[in-house]
């Protein structure tokens, strides 16, 4: 009877209940709870944790016949290498710029599209309206840059002949190092902006409507509620997710600048992550340490980075991952 109690407690969410309660009891009432946290943690271990022992070959002279073990150790000698290199300034300056500029760009845009759609008055419109820009999120990278280079053709594209029926010359804009950045941020925006803007449309809907209603009772009109009532209600959502993606704000989306550039954009498109690509795949010989310690250096500081914000979002909003 006093289990049946103590589950019952529990299940109401009393803190007092569980802080008071010994581990062992309590692990005993939730260890099916417990169970299912095995698979999860299982993958982290053998998938996330486990090959970060391949961290050594940044300070090796990694050979496959020598393995980890038995390659070569020259410390910082790649770190070195690197920043002695002539394209270094040129990939970390692209790395920072096109990362602050779709951060800057980017973040903001489902947090509109949230905002925008919770104020559709017809719920069948709406409907259609989260749909249709759900979908080009399923599009596969290749599938969205095939899209843009017959989209931006200078032949017969339709953008082009746009600017020429208006009198304008016609433009080969895959090859213009000035447009590299809005076509990639862009195309970003449109393939992502309905799926990233789900987790805001589910916060918005967890807001109390009795909030609303007194609010209208005060004479609030819709503008004014969005603005009072549903983006502090949404912020410490918007506060995560702006911590991930400042986390993230180096590890630009290499597979679509691999697709998009070449060596006439290379002045804006190259990125750490593809110089580290063509050092370590493409170019001939044994790149692999080098590549993996620039990898590294770039992971090191995206962990600075998610650190500082975290900490800083933590102070101004009180919400933080850690």
């Amino acid at each position: 009877m006093s289990e049946m109690s103590t589950r019952q407690d529990l299940l109401k969410g009393s803190a007092a209940v569980r802080k008071e309660m010994p581990f062992r009891t309590y692990f005993k009432l939730n260890w099916v709870l417990y169970l299912m946290l095995v698979p999860g943690l299982l993958n982290l271990l053998l998938f996330k944790y486990l090959p970060m022992y391949g961290i050594v070959v940044a300070f090796q002279n990694y050979t496959p016949k020598g393995g980890f073990l038995g390659s070569q150790w020259v410390g910082l000698k790649h770190f070195q290498a690197f920043f002695r290199d002539p394209y270094c300034g040129r990939v970390i300056a692209n790395t920072f710029i096109l990362g602050i500029e779709s951060l800057i760009i980017s973040f903001p845009a489902p947090i509109l599209l949230a905002l925008l759609l919770n104020e559709l008055r017809y719920p069948r419109f709406k409907k259609v309206v989260q749909t249709i820009s759900y979908m080009p999120y399923f599009l596969s990278v290749v599938i969205v840059v095939g899209m843009m280079r017959e989209l931006f053709s200078m032949t017969d594209g339709p953008i082009n002949a746009l600017r020429e029926m208006i009198g304008l010359e016609r433009q080969n804009y895959f090859m213009m190092p000035s447009a590299f950045r809005p076509l990639y941020i862009g195309s970003g925006i449109w393939q992502g902006i309905g799926y990233s803007s789900i987790i805001y449309l589910a916060a918005i809907a967890g807001i109390n409507p009795e909030i609303y209603e007194s609010s209208v009772l005060d004479g609030a009109n819709r503008a004014q509620q969005m603005w009072y009532i549903t983006l502090p209600c949404i912020l410490p959502t918007i506060s995560i997710l702006f911590i991930m993606a400042v986390g993230g704000l180096l590890g630009n989306d290499y597979q679509k600048i691999l697709l998009m550039y070449s060596p006439r954009t290379y002045s804006t498109a190259d990125v750490v992550n593809t110089y580290v690509y063509r050092y370590g795949i493409e170019t001939a010989g044994n790149n692999l340490s080098y590549s993996s310690a620039v990898g590294l250096l770039l992971n090191v500081v995206s962990l600075v980075f998610l650190v500082v914000a975290n900490f800083v979002t933590g102070k101004l909003s009180e919400t933080s991952l850690f």
